[in-house]
């Protein structure tokens, strides 16, 4: 009686919508406080503040969603082209494949009789699937999906841009400032580390990663509005 094995759950299954979640989060973190930071130090009003950090939200995340979408069809578009030739091929030199897949068990380590009928094996149960996972290194887990990254990205930075939009419409107008920039690099360290930790990396130094970067962002995207605020009160 043959058990069936036990499944495992391997990080690398959660690579596709986990790189989406967080690059949109923390794009929609960063890019919303830095957007926040640089109307304000214009010196302009806390009405305009909102409105420029809602519009930034909204287009940020149309932005995100279509560019993701767009990336990851390409992606797809070249695996299926692959998947089509590889196809043709099995139906014009099976055997020709069938030497093809052998020389890449040997070359994994396999001795060449039991590379040649582990492909024959393979190639009997799923011909085009042996392929595309051991020659194309196409994979269930790694296979691209448009619509689910591009939904997984605007999510995402739609949630990560409330974070400063919210400390910003609550802040007092005087402090707004260090308000959104203290909370923002906060939100961005806990997902830097909440980031590492789901990836099986060192939390603190993903945490710390994030927060470097997002400081430096901030504070030249604060430094340009301050830079255009004396420029037009100059002139």
């Amino acid at each position: 009686m043959v058990t069936k094995p036990q499944s495992e759950r391997h990080r690398t299954g959660r690579v596709g919508w986990l790189r989406a979640a967080v690059l949109g989060a923390n794009d929609g973190i960063l890019s919303t406080a830095s957007l926040v930071l640089g109307v304000a130090s214009a010196h302009v009003n806390h009405g305009n503040i909102m409105i420029a950090g809602v519009a930034g939200l909204v287009a940020g995340a149309m932005s995100m969603a279509a560019g993701e979408y767009v990336s990851v069809h390409s992606q797809a578009d070249t695996e299926q082209a692959d998947l089509k030739l590889e196809r043709a091929e099995l139906k014009t030199d099976d055997v020709g494949e069938h030497k093809e897949l052998m020389a890449i068990y040997v070359a994994r380590g396999l001795e060449p009789a039991l590379a040649k009928q582990v492909a024959g094996q393979l190639m009997a149960h799923d011909a085009l699937g042996a392929h595309a996972r051991d020659e194309l290194g196409i994979s269930t887990s790694f296979r691209a999906r448009p619509i689910q990254a591009a939904l997984a990205s605007a999510a995402s930075f739609v949630a990560g841009a409330a974070m400063p939009l919210a400390v910003t419409a609550v802040a007092p107008e005087a402090g707004l400032i260090p308000f959104v920039a203290g909370s923002s690099l906060v939100f961005l360290a806990i997902l830097g580390g909440l980031a590492a930790r789901a990836g099986g990396a060192g939390v603190l130094l993903g945490a710390m990663r994030v927060t470097f970067w997002g400081a430096l962002a901030m504070a030249v995207t604060a430094g340009v509005g301050a830079l255009f605020a004396t420029a037009t009160s100059g002139s």
